[in-house]
């Protein structure tokens, strides 16, 4: 079996190389993915110029079609995102627009090309909201073609209307490491089962 690789979007609204959280569990996810013998990468989303729309390529510059093309090649897609007033962000927003396209491109026997492909979710706040964020993600995730396995998500929210933050804590929670060992875990072997045996041609 060739070997699987995953990329991470990273939905921040803070550019390279400013710390963020959200850049700090999709890397631990990345992490638990190496130990299951998964290769990956992370984008941070805003250092690339993607325009707003839904088609694969909306020009003048549009930087989405180069991550395209690695999501394209990945087995594994993790989308993060911070949570803002109760929601995902609005890159991560845009993102899922961008995803859109993917209903129209399909291969020879009418499959999406995400068909076959796995998602995972990471959402981190210091407020509410990450199962609303979570269900909001699977959704379009899997509206345009993608699997998502058991326990497809790690996340991390503090205290409401404080001011810790994911990457403030130290060690990091137990309850978070475990869920990102169990999505590394179910999405590699969800990958692997995948890449073997794909979905049926569309009717």
């Amino acid at each position: 079996m060739s070997q699987l690789t995953c990329l991470v979007l990273n939905s921040t609204l803070k550019k390279s190389p400013a710390v963020s959280s959200t850049d700090l569990l999709g890397s631990q996810i990345l992490e638990a993915l190496a130990e299951q013998g998964v290769e990956g990468t992370i984008e941070r989303v805003v250092d690339h110029d993607v325009r707003f729309g839904v088609g694969l390529d909306e020009g003048d510059g549009d930087d989405w079609p180069t991550l395209r093309a690695s999501l394209i090649a990945a087995d594994i897609l993790v989308l993060a995102t911070p949570i803002w007033l109760g929601q995902p962000s609005s890159v991560c927003k845009m993102v899922l627009e961008r995803l859109d396209a993917e209903l129209s491109e399909t291969d020879a026997e009418g499959r999406p090309q995400t068909y076959g492909k796995v998602a995972g979710i990471a959402v981190v706040g210091n407020e509410d909201g990450a199962h609303h964020v979570t269900a909001e993600l699977a959704q379009a995730l899997t509206d345009v073609g993608f699997t998502l396995p058991a326990n497809a998500v790690s996340y991390w929210v503090g205290e409401a209307m404080q001011g810790v933050d994911y990457k403030d804590k130290s060690p990091t929670p137990e309850k978070t490491v475990g869920t990102t060992r169990t999505l590394a875990a179910n999405a590699a072997h969800l990958a692997g089962l995948l890449s073997r045996s794909s979905y049926p041609a569309s009717s």
